[in-house]
């Protein structure tokens, strides 16, 4: 993959993924012996989620702004 080829969105979800993984690893690094699996777990489940979201929002966003550009520019319209 040649990440300079990336749209703005694309690199933004890539940066995210980035500092989700540098922050499951010092979570990990910091967590007690016998938890490491628990909290991994957890905070990875929770960062998926949000990254999903946020995934999801900017392909809405950007099917929203193809749609609006699309439709006709505003204007009178006739009773008829």
């Amino acid at each position: 993959m040649n990440f300079d080829e990336l749209t703005p969105a694309e690199r933004l979800i890539a940066e995210q993924a980035i500092l989700n993984l540098r922050t499951l690893n010092n979570a990990c690094d910091m967590a007690a012996d016998g938890t490491v699996l628990a909290i991994a777990e957890t905070l990875a489940v929770q960062q998926g989620r949000e990254l999903t979201q946020k995934t999801l929002q900017m392909s809405v966003d950007a099917q929203v702004d193809t749609v609006e550009k699309k439709a006709r520019p505003p204007g009178h319209a006739s009773a008829e």
